[in-house]
């Protein structure tokens, strides 16, 4: 029904920049908060950063200052810009979404395949 499809990971050396997007499709009538988690090897998933329809945001306090996120409406798609990386932050990264199917739908949490995303020199 829906689909949620990353991008954007990839390999990249401490102190550089990687941006991530996440583009729903399918079935989708709107979309509620969005947000961005990470998952490290040996670790629980944990939440990175979110952004509400309107805009606001709330971010993990490690990334604070160095990462933002952003949505485009319009596209359906969800951004996250990472500066400043540092090895602590390679992980998995999953893009989530609260989502209403049809008119009158309730919101039904969808997640993508995930993304890794390496910080090494």
């Amino acid at each position: 029904q829906v689909q949620l499809v990353e991008s954007g990971g990839g390999l990249v050396q401490p102190g550089g920049s990687l941006r991530l997007s996440c583009a729903a499709s399918g079935s989708i009538f709107s979309i509620y908060a969005m947000g961005w988690y990470r998952q490290a090897p040996g670790k629980q998933r944990e939440l990175v950063a979110t952004i509400s329809t309107g805009g606001s945001t709330d971010y993990a306090d490690s990334v604070k200052g160095r990462f933002t996120i952003s949505r485009d409406n319009a596209k359906n798609t969800v951004y996250l810009q990472m500066n400043s990386l540092k090895p602590e932050d390679t992980a998995v990264y999953y893009c989530n979404a609260d989502i209403v199917n049809v008119l009158w739908g309730t919101p039904t949490d969808y997640w993508g395949q995930g993304t890794q995303v390496t910080v090494s020199s």
